[in-house]
């Protein structure tokens, strides 16, 4: 169980600067509550500014148009975060979980945990469009090239593949035990997914949808991000204390890198990665050039997901 910890908060109740704010990396704090931007414009540290939100969120995406979503399975919820940074929220019937927003601003796409589901909502509305079965546990998604949502069935030991224009499954891709995180690389169109029990990160090639690697990585791999050129990948190893480096032309982790306590989320923004560290109650900030931890940022308590908004595609991972 997670110890309780105090902490005073860095900020008010609103966001200062709402999440059209080109380049940022936001963090959402479950047991805290909070939504803090952490970084601006070429991943450069900013002063924390934290705003309240529903209780525990669980995920945070980002869409196209500036918007913040966050996912709170006990409230059968999703908050929405609107560029002036007005707040409302969107009632899901079910557990909703994870996140992903269409590229194109029209949908978003959020995992119903406990109903094995994903369901399709007007990203404008909140208005239920269409839904798929999936596999068990569907924890993180993420959209893919030519109109693909990918989802992490953690029970089903397996990542789906979902066409999003008619909300089928068409797909089911073995991988390790316990996938929980997944980040898609349009580079060279690959799909990485975190494997939480096994211990590995499992490459697959999204043109083919066959693994084409098995990479081990540390203790309880919980998030996964990859940089906008491809080459590196960033594994947040939860039990371990450390991130994993991987190296996506040699598909090897060349370095392991210490952070804080039971490191969760992570997102990549001006060659840094950004580490929720759900116990430490702070954001790492790892240079990945220099292949080290640079600082800590304080957050609200227990920091879980991260993502990094910017003028065009994003991504976001998440831990649960």
């Amino acid at each position: 169980m997670r110890p309780v910890r105090r902490l005073i908060l860095l900020a008010g109740l609103s966001l200062a600067a709402g999440p059209a704010a080109a380049d940022s990396v936001w963090v959402a704090s479950q047991q805290g509550a909070r939504v803090t931007r952490v970084a601006g414009p070429d991943g450069a540290r900013v002063a924390p500014v934290a705003s309240a939100v529903a209780p525990s969120p669980a995920a945070v995406a980002a869409g196209p148009g500036g918007q913040l979503y966050l996912s709170h399975p006990d409230g059968k919820a999703v908050t929405v975060i609107a560029p002036d940074g007005a707040m409302r929220q969107w009632p899901v019937s079910g557990q909703a979980f994870g996140l992903a927003a269409d590229p194109d601003g029209r949908s978003l796409y959020v995992g119903d945990w406990s109903g094995n589901r994903v369901l399709r909502l007007s990203a404008q509305t909140g208005a239920v469009e269409a839904e798929v079965a999936v596999g068990h546990d569907p924890a993180g998604l993420t959209v893919g090239a030519a109109g693909r949502l990918y989802v992490a069935e953690r029970e089903s030991r397996s990542v789906g593949v979902v066409e999003t224009a008619g909300m089928t499954r068409i797909a089911g891709i073995p991988v390790g035990d316990g996938p929980f995180a997944l980040a898609y690389d349009p580079v060279r169109d690959r799909l990485y997914v975190a494997n939480v029990r096994s211990n590995d990160l499992s490459v697959i090639d999204a043109a083919t949808l066959k693994p084409v690697a098995t990479i081990p990585v540390g203790a309880s791999p919980y998030g996964v991000a990859v940089s906008p050129d491809g080459r590196r990948v960033v594994v947040t190893n939860q039990h371990a204390g450390t991130v994993s480096i991987v190296d996506a032309d040699v598909l090897a982790a060349v370095a392991t890198i210490p952070v804080g306590r039971y490191p969760e989320g992570v997102a990549i923004l001006g060659g840094r990665a950004y580490v929720a560290n759900w116990f430490s109650d702070d954001v790492s900030v790892v240079d990945l050039a220099a292949l080290k931890e640079t600082g800590r940022i304080p957050v609200a308590e227990g920091p879980r997901t991260v993502v990094a908004q910017r003028q065009g595609p994003v991504a976001a991972e998440a831990g649960r």
